[in-house]
């Protein structure tokens, strides 16, 4: 049970602190030499590259509410707070950015990445908690 609980603790640290790094990169907090984007419009800019679909303005305004949404999972990761619902979003948010990356710029950029593998250990994550919290009812 200890070992299932610091495995837990683990992936819920290790989303946050990428999802917080990401939103870092886009606000320009990282050093230039380590930045994948540096600022917001070049991540605007990445954010329409892989939903060329859109309109740049609208392609901004989806890279701001996924922006949104990263801080609010990295946060609510580090709670207890509606846990296993909050580790299959933050799934299910990881699938939609690595499939956006393998359709629209190729599948080596999301594998490279390891977004798919994000995505993995969020939904992971949510099994475990459901695990750990049936196994402390029991």
């Amino acid at each position: 049970m200890k070992q299932e609980k610091t495995i837990e603790w683990f992936l819920r640290i290790s989303l946050s602190i990428g999802f917080l790094s990401a939103v870092a990169d886009r606000f320009g907090f990282w050093n230039k030499e380590l930045s994948a984007w540096g600022n917001w419009e070049a991540f605007a800019k990445y954010t329409n590259a892989l939903l060329p679909f859109l309109t740049y303005n609208l392609a901004s305004i989806i890279g701001g509410i996924a922006t949104f949404l990263e801080i609010a999972f990295a946060i609510a990761l580090l709670t207890t707070f509606k846990s296993q619902l909050i580790a299959k979003c933050s799934g299910f948010l990881l699938l939609g950015f690595a499939l956006s990356m393998a359709f629209a710029i190729n599948c080596k950029a999301s594998l490279d990445y390891s977004v798919f593998t994000a995505s993995a250990g969020a939904f992971a994550l949510s099994v475990l908690i459901k695990n750990n919290s049936e196994n402390n009812i029991a």
